[in-house]
């Protein structure tokens, strides 16, 4: 027996002692994404899958504010400190690479001619020469939001499949107290939330248009065309007045709060509100334009390797890489998050497409547009700006829109130019 018991010692030391040496051994590696809460929780998940398959690498998530973010990363990883594994939007891809914050990946472990056969064709912005730079594990695109208690209420069957039946179903759902001020809008309005992304590629396209030209490089949106697609969205808050701008400040918090019939949004707004208790919402495609045009805008958020990255780093974050993009992640990504997988050999599948909640903002993809942003705040705030001449100024949609995109047709020369 006490021959028994000092085995069963000994060998307790010696699994010990192998625990300690494969924690010193271990390899940790950061990784760092904005705050967005559903997005924390499913990468908490990828993280904890990965390390139980990798139990020689950590990985360690930091995230910030969005508005914080870019500065974060811009200063820590010149300075060797930062994240191995960082998330940045698409259209900030030409500045991480010009400031050095990024190197390509590895072109044996992501070979070109698979990611371009196994990803949606969107993804191919994010390779250069025989180099792809960085992977979404998921993409977005928007749908209509729309809340079913206010449709039950107000006696609404579906939702609206044209622009037409959206301005006849909002005034359905749309309230005033007994001073005429409103109290529920009919659709939320706010260039502040995605409605710059409505207005450029999928109003202004359903109107006739073209939002740019020349790869994004020439704003080709002050035309007739654009002159429609304005004078309908401020129709919403002016003619019609089933909205109004900056209602409860933000047009997500008034769909959450129950304030609104209709918002118009992106996949990763699912969510949050799944999460929003007593809230009964469901999606639907898009309204058509005019001529029964469908349109979308999609983007998304890539992954990329840091130049911080080095030596045994450097091959645990290709690896981590290999791990957060592929198939696996990409269901939990949108089972967690509701944000598209990035391979239609996810998203395709007769689960995914038919889904009532993922299934619009897939088929969204479709038709979808991605804009090439140079500056996409300062090109946001330039729609913003043009909304508010004509609401607060009285300025024509005319003088307005030529005045946006000339401002606008700067940003992207100063852009281009450097």
């Amino acid at each position: 027996m006490r021959h028994h018991l000092k085995g069963i010692a000994l060998a307790g030391l010696t699994s010990v002692a192998a625990l300690f040496s494969s924690a010193a051994n271990a390899v940790e590696i950061e990784y760092w994404q904005y705050f967005f809460d559903a997005r924390v929780e499913a990468m908490e998940t990828l993280i904890e899958n990965f390390e139980a398959a990798n139990p020689d690498i950590t990985v360690k998530m930091t995230h910030f504010p969005y508005a914080d973010y870019r500065t974060k990363v811009a200063a820590a990883i010149p300075a060797g400190e930062g994240p191995d594994v960082v998330q940045l939007f698409y259209g900030w891809l030409n500045d991480y690479k010009e400031a050095e914050l990024i190197q390509p990946l590895p072109a044996e472990t992501f070979p070109p001619a698979t990611i371009d056969e196994e990803f949606f064709p969107m993804v191919a912005a994010m390779k250069e020469g025989d180099n792809y730079w960085a992977l979404p594990t998921a993409v977005r695109s928007l749908a209509l939001f729309y809340n079913t208690r206010l449709f039950d209420e107000a006696g609404v069957e579906s939702p609206p499949e044209t622009l037409d039946e959206l301005i006849e179903v909002a005034k359905k759902l749309t309230k005033f107290d007994g001073a005429g001020n409103i109290t529920q809008v009919g659709i939320t309005a706010g260039m502040t939330a995605q409605d710059h992304h409505w207005f450029r590629e999928v109003l202004v396209r359903q109107m006739g248009g073209d939002p740019y030209q020349d790869d994004y490089k020439t704003v080709s949106y002050n035309t007739e065309a654009g002159q429609k697609a304005l004078d309908f969205y401020m129709s919403l808050v002016k003619e019609h007045k089933v909205s109004a701008f900056l209602f409860m400040d933000e047009p997500q918090a008034a769909f959450k709060a129950g304030r609104a019939g209709m918002h118009i949004d992106g996949s990763f707004r699912i969510g949050s509100l799944e999460n929003t208790r007593g809230l009964k919402w469901g999606v639907a495609e898009l309204p058509a334009g005019p001529d029964g045009t469908k349109s979308n805008y999609s983007s998304y958020w890539v992954n990329a390797i840091t130049t911080k990255a080095e030596g045994e780093k450097y091959d645990a974050s290709v690896k981590f890489m290999q791990y957060i993009t592929s198939d696996e992640a990409m269901q939990i990504w949108l089972d967690t998050v509701g944000e598209l997988p990035a391979k239609p050999s996810v998203g395709m599948t007769e689960a995914n497409a038919s889904n009532e909640v993922f299934g619009p903002f897939i088929r969204g993809l479709a038709y979808a547009h991605t804009t090439k942003f140079a500056n996409e705040s300062a090109q946001r705030q330039v729609l913003m700006d043009m909304v508010s001449r004509v609401d607060i100024e009285g300025q024509s949609s005319a003088d307005s829109i030529a005045a946006a995109a000339a401002e606008e047709q700067k940003i992207l020369d100063d852009y281009y130019a450097e």
